[in-house]
């Protein structure tokens, strides 16, 4: 008896405040279907543990202890992820820290002007990971009024853990995507790679560039999702650490790596480092490809199909 070939299954859904579709290759739309719900109820339990917006959360149970200066002890997941923030910290000289999130109380991307300085003073001493003291699983929080905010690594390593669980159900030929963090477990079933579109940073209806991949993961930090123009310049949500300002610089960085957990933070820091980052990810050897603020771009080591041409 002849097996018929895989087919093509999609699966949409909404995550983390964004949109999301899984697609895998299966021999029965019931081995797919069962694979998809069981990365979506993975995606949703991360969600569900690590948003600040969830007053039940395990990060708003923690921040609760943080307000007051405490102690807590944490579970192995949130003591790991902690370690990579640790980790992130380190490799970016101190730029990304997941204590800098408590600045979106100062800045509310719906009004044309920037936050008081006076609200910006009163954030920046409760801002430093270094001020922490972590002797895991123990974790405690010298500067009252500190929070941890793991929106620079909740949606990357939800992404990886969907494609991980994707592969324990033996479906090895397939794509998550959340929002723009995509990673690839295999290719099609055919063996070709998968096609993925690299928006454009300033105009949302063109492609920037379109990769095929077979495996791996890619990421895409930038300055279009959430901003706001004050006197002609634009100030998105990723913050300097040291000043509470939005950086500058760069308007979008591409990141592909291994795993989608390291291709957004290794996006997020040449982001943060200005551009001084499209240097940082050359040294490193780091398939990439960015923008700066001033329309021009480069691509450094990254199978691109149809790239737009450097200035």
């Amino acid at each position: 008896m002849t097996l018929a070939p895989p087919q093509l299954h999609d699966f949409d859904f909404t995550a983390m405040g964004s949109p999301g579709r899984i697609r895998l290759f299966a021999a029965t739309a019931d081995q797919a279907n069962g694979a998809a719900a069981a990365m979506m109820d993975e995606i949703a339990r991360i969600e569900a543990r690590y948003s600040r917006f969830n007053p039940d959360s395990v990060l708003s149970r923690v921040n609760a202890i943080a307000r007051s200066g405490g102690t807590v002890t944490l579970d192995s997941e949130t003591a790991e992820l902690l370690d990579y923030a640790f980790t992130c910290h380190r490799k970016s000289g101190g730029l990304f820290d997941v204590t800098a999130g408590c600045l979106h109380r100062a800045w509310d991307f719906s009004l044309p002007h920037p936050p008081e300085p006076r609200g910006l003073d009163t954030l920046l001493p409760r801002i430093g990971l270094d001020k922490l003291l972590w002797q895991p699983p123990v974790l405690t929080f010298p500067v009252p009024g500190m929070e941890l905010d793991f929106g620079g690594i909740g949606k990357e390593y939800a992404v990886d853990r969907a494609a991980e669980i994707g592969l324990d159900h033996g479906l090895v030929h397939g794509l998550i995507d959340l929002g723009g963090d995509i990673r690839v477990t295999g290719p099609q079933a055919d063996g070709t790679p998968w096609p993925i579109g690299i928006r454009h940073p300033r105009d949302s209806n063109a492609l920037a560039a379109c990769l095929s991949l077979a495996g791996g993961a890619v990421a895409t930090s930038g300055d279009y999702e959430r901003f706001v123009e004050i006197n002609g310049k634009r100030h998105c949500h990723i913050f300097d650490p040291r000043t509470g300002w939005p950086v500058q610089g760069l308007s979008a960085v591409t990141v592909l790596a291994e795993s989608c957990l390291v291709a957004g933070s290794v996006a997020t820091i040449a982001m943060l480092k200005g551009k001084a980052g499209t240097t940082w990810l050359t040294g490193l050897g780091q398939p990439c490809l960015w923008f700066d603020g001033d329309g021009r771009q480069g691509c450094h080591a990254l199978p691109v199909d149809r790239p737009t041409p450097a200035d």
